[in-house]
């Protein structure tokens, strides 16, 4: 524990936020691979002990949900949704240039650090499809060549605002925002747009309503 010993002050406060501290597995894995890039042995020993769980508990979580990375993933995670809409709508094409364009294939790291591409089942964005994020941010409605633009602008060092959220920063800095969600970024950005509010939209028009709760059938 005497590695993580710097996070023990911040361990705490993640689980006191639990009735139940097993409760702050998946947080603790963030907040550890924030500052490891990856999920280690080491981390999932170190949730283990401080939770007081087996090492086999934690890593069926580290195991299960494929944003735990079980070695580091560079400086900025490249998502790319292939999944059918978004594969239809140029997903793939989107994905196979950044590939050319890094050098890389599925789940793997450039060789300077600075990118890890990632083919993603769904990012559940379809009403912007294709869709890739960096850093677990959205890119929305990409094509070829703007997925290459964004590559080219980090690899520069310049700023690159997300399209629904914050200026993308780096994959261990939102890796800690995941762990401490309240860190003052929930604003940031555009958060809705006309195509997220559509329905809302028609509806309103329509003078459409949700059924009230109590309408709502609990047989069978």
């Amino acid at each position: 524990m005497s590695q993580f010993a710097h996070l023990n002050e911040r361990m705490v406060e993640i689980t006191a936020r639990y009735p139940k501290s097993r409760s702050a597995v998946m947080p603790l894995l963030h907040l550890l691979q924030s500052d490891q890039g990856a999920v280690t042995i080491d981390g999932i020993r170190a949730v283990a002990d401080h939770l007081g769980l087996t090492a086999a508990e934690v890593t069926a979580v580290a195991s299960f949900y494929t944003m735990y990375k079980r070695r580091d993933v560079g400086r900025h995670h490249v998502g790319v949704c292939t999944n059918t809409l978004c594969a239809v709508l140029g997903g793939d094409a989107v994905y196979e240039a950044l590939a050319q364009r890094l050098g890389v294939g599925h789940n793997e790291t450039t060789a300077d650090g600075e990118f890890h591409l990632e083919r993603i089942e769904c990012q559940a964005a379809c009403t912007h499809a294709p869709v890739m994020t960096v850093d677990w941010e959205f890119m929305d409605n990409q094509t070829p060549q703007s997925a290459i633009e964004v590559i080219d602008q980090l690899a520069r060092g310049e700023s690159v605002e997300s399209t629904r959220g914050p200026v993308i920063r780096d994959f261990n800095a939102t890796e800690d925002t995941l762990a401490f969600p309240d860190d003052g970024l929930a604003g940031a950005g555009r958060p809705v747009d006309d195509i997220m509010l559509a329905g809302l939209k028609v509806a309103q028009e329509l003078g459409m309503t949700a059924p009230s709760g109590h309408h709502i059938s609990r047989e069978g």
